[in-house]
């Protein structure tokens, strides 16, 4: 039984244990979506009784596995509905969870959604610095107009990824300049 949902990839069941769903990471509660998944993995799960297959233990010591509720495969679902990125392990559904992903970004749905993946900023276009997270070493890079990568940088806001009007706000947030920037 699911007593409770902390957010798009992790439930609560019964006996307090904590569980994420495998193959998956959804938005942390403060960014783009974030809020939403955790109400869409509620209203899939919460006070429900589930079944976990192919449960293990990740990097963090903490426990995953493949959560179904009645004929719903939860973990598909939320790649489905693009509320989570495709997190690649090995497990029996690995493709399956690969092709919903795949659907939701060619669809651009969810965290794919102009809403979180932006190429300019709707919101104020003249705060037109890229601020990028570098996916693989956490390196904050920004690029300003006129940077050599300044036109294929994508705006992922369901990951932290920011706009800022200043070089000064970019550097207070922790991001620095891109070598490819003149």
């Amino acid at each position: 039984m699911v007593i409770g949902v902390i957010d798009g990839d992790t439930i609560v069941l019964e006996g307090k244990t904590r569980l994420r769903l495998r193959g998956l990471d959804a938005p942390e509660l403060n960014y783009c979506l974030g809020p939403e998944a955790k109400t869409a993995l509620e209203n899939l799960v919460n006070n429900k009784r589930v079944i976990v297959k192919e449960q293990i233990i990740d990097q963090f010591g903490r426990p995953m596995g493949l959560v179904y509720q009645a004929d719903t495969f939860i973990n598909l679902e939320m790649l489905r509905l693009g509320f989570a990125r495709f997190h690649s392990d090995n497990h029996s559904q690995r493709e399956f969870l690969k092709k919903a992903y795949d659907e939701a970004r060619i669809k651009e749905i969810g965290i794919f959604s102009p809403l979180c993946h932006q190429t300019e900023n709707p919101a104020n276009p003249k705060c037109n610095i890229k601020g990028n997270i570098d996916k693989s070493t956490d390196t904050h890079l920004y690029y300003l107009p006129g940077c050599v990568q300044y036109n294929t940088a994508v705006i992922e806001k369901d990951i932290g990824e920011s706009w800022f009007c200043t070089e000064k706000e970019a550097r207070d947030s922790g991001y620095t300049k891109s070598s490819r920037c003149p």
